[in-house]
């Protein structure tokens, strides 16, 4: 799995981490031309704190992506004890999020590097066992493999909605296909 390095001290710690927020956000809205100022004053740091933890704005795009794979594979564990389809759907709702953020950054990052597909597996390790259980319990279909699920999701968040409730309500009615 691959980790964010985060500074040890806790006030360092703090402004590392608001700085991946703000980022995330950022680029979620504006794309991968954000402003670092801007996300430093979302951070509530500093420019020079900006570039003390990301010398390169590259550094930044890894960081916010790497943050959000780790997330979601933390999101698998904290639903990993509910029903088997509530706790595939309540990931994918997570995998939307991470869905809108890869998007917004995707062009900036090295598709081909060993921190990618670090990520990738990651993401399925987390995920794919989800799917499995969901399978085995009857609660979902079998001829779907986790690949076919990922790109069902990520083709509904490409698309433009004119508001969360309706892209809700559209992926509610893709993953209902889904069911056994």
């Amino acid at each position: 799995m691959v980790t964010v390095r985060r500074p040890q001290r806790a006030d360092a710690r703090r402004n590392f981490d608001a700085l991946l927020a703000a980022a995330r956000d950022a680029f979620a809205e504006n794309g991968t031309d954000a402003s670092l100022e801007d996300i430093a004053r979302r951070a509530g740091v500093g420019i020079g704190t900006l570039y003390r933890n990301f010398p390169t704005r590259r550094d930044l795009f890894e960081a916010v992506y790497v943050e959000e794979v780790d997330q979601l594979s933390a999101a698998a564990t904290a639903v990993a004890s509910l029903p088997p389809w509530d706790a595939l759907t309540a990931w994918l709702h997570r995998f939307v999020a991470y869905a809108v953020t890869k998007r917004a950054i995707i062009e900036a990052l090295n598709r081909e590097s060993e921190m990618f597909a670090t990520c990738r597996r990651t993401m399925y390790d987390a995920g794919e066992p989800l799917l499995e259980r969901a399978q085995k319990a009857g609660a979902v279909r079998t001829d779907v493999s986790f690949d076919d699920l990922l790109r069902l999701v990520s083709g509904l968040t490409s698309a433009a909605f004119v508001d969360d409730a309706q892209r809700d309500r559209v992926i509610a009615l893709a993953l209902d296909g889904l069911r056994a």
